[in-house]
């Protein structure tokens, strides 16, 4: 099986994040949320995998993944440019995935328990196509499935007003050439402008071709907001990081408490608490006098010196120094530097893009 990761958008609802690179590269727990959707690629048997990419900082992507090999996968890249919609994104990989069944994974969604289970259940079945659920409390927001008196998938409505149940789509389809191919040769762009993989689905079906769907265990998230991102570092901290890493090093009076992995090169120095679940990147220096909170990633190569922060997401090459107040619930883009001048007492949340420089 062969697998297709799409990487375009926009990601207009992460900005100033997102202004000079996808969202996909955002780190979560430690990697870009697209890494963590390759390895589920790639721990679920999936080893050829085409890269969609779109039109914000392609470059970026192609410089950070490189052929694959030292994710143990093999890459190769598609350029979609502006996205006119996911069925347009699976159609162009056409020529990659040739005549095998292939899995279309979207690189902005985690799901933690991963897709191993359902690659074997495609690959053991007949079916022409399956697609994942998962319950959702507001479907309105999503793709959601509409089943018929026997369970069967009869009907697939994108963000529907009145959701015929409470199943949405997770961002993540299996497909078997060449019947999607024709299906989406068919379609018509939506009141989007886009050509929606839903509508390339409901061919299917309605062609009298098999379609399955599988409900997802564990939980998924679709990483498109800061609240998603925050939610999802939380939740893959503490379910991928279960018990204490040190590869860098604690000076002696700092302490580590609870599950905190810490990467080659990292310093944790005197006078500093890390406490977890946390994640420190390589030669990222904490402290003198700081403190790091519960669910908190802290990227490669950053500096924080005297400052407080928990349930946060910052970025790699990121300066924090001398702030007083604690930082919480943020997000620090890449090469952000965020310095205090005054004293007087303020609480503080941020959502700094990259090379911000803030100082007050």
């Amino acid at each position: 099986m062969r697998g297709v990761l799409l990487h375009g958008g926009f990601g207009t609802r992460l900005r100033p994040l997102t202004h000079t690179g996808p969202k996909q590269l955002i780190k979560v727990a430690g990697k870009p949320v697209s890494q963590w959707a390759l390895e589920d690629l790639r721990d679920a048997g999936v080893r050829d995998v085409a890269i969609i990419l779109g039109e914000l900082g392609p470059e970026r992507v192609v410089e950070y993944y490189g052929d694959g090999s030292w994710l143990g996968v093999r890459i190769t890249y598609i350029y979609q440019g502006y996205p006119y919609g996911l069925a347009h994104a699976v159609y162009i990989a056409k020529d990659f995935v040739g005549d095998e069944p292939f899995v279309v994974y979207l690189g902005d969604n985690v799901l933690v328990e991963g897709i191993r289970e359902y690659v074997k259940r495609f690959a053991d079945s007949d079916a022409d196509a399956m697609v994942l659920l998962t319950w959702v409390e507001d479907p309105r927001k999503f793709g959601v499935a509409e089943f018929d008196e026997r369970g069967r998938l009869r009907r697939l409505v994108e963000k529907p007003k009145e959701p015929p149940s409470n199943y949405a789509l997770v961002g993540v389809y299996f497909f078997r050439p060449p019947h999607i191919f024709r299906a989406i040769e068919t379609l018509k762009p939506s009141w989007r402008g886009e050509l929606e993989i839903t509508d390339a689905i409901q061919k299917l079906i309605d062609w009298g071709l098999r379609v399955d769907c599988a409900v997802v265990r564990g939980w998924w998230k679709d990483t498109g907001t800061p609240n998603d991102i925050l939610e999802a570092n939380r939740l893959l901290l503490d379910y991928k990081y279960r018990e204490t890493v040190v590869k860098g090093m604690v000076e002696e009076g700092a302490r580590i408490e609870g599950r905190v992995f810490i990467e080659e090169g990292a310093v944790i120095k005197s006078g500093s608490v890390v406490r977890g679940p946390a994640y420190i990147g390589r030669n990222t220096v904490i402290g003198p006098s700081t403190y790091v909170g519960p669910y908190t990633s802290v990227g490669d190569n950053c500096r924080l010196v005297n400052v407080e922060v928990e349930n946060s997401v910052i970025m790699d090459n990121v300066v924090l120094e001398d702030l007083g107040e604690r930082i919480v619930d943020s997000l620090i883009g890449a090469n952000a530097r965020i310095k205090r001048r005054d004293r007087r007492p303020r609480g503080m949340q941020f959502i700094v893009g990259e090379h911000a420089a803030v100082e007050w």
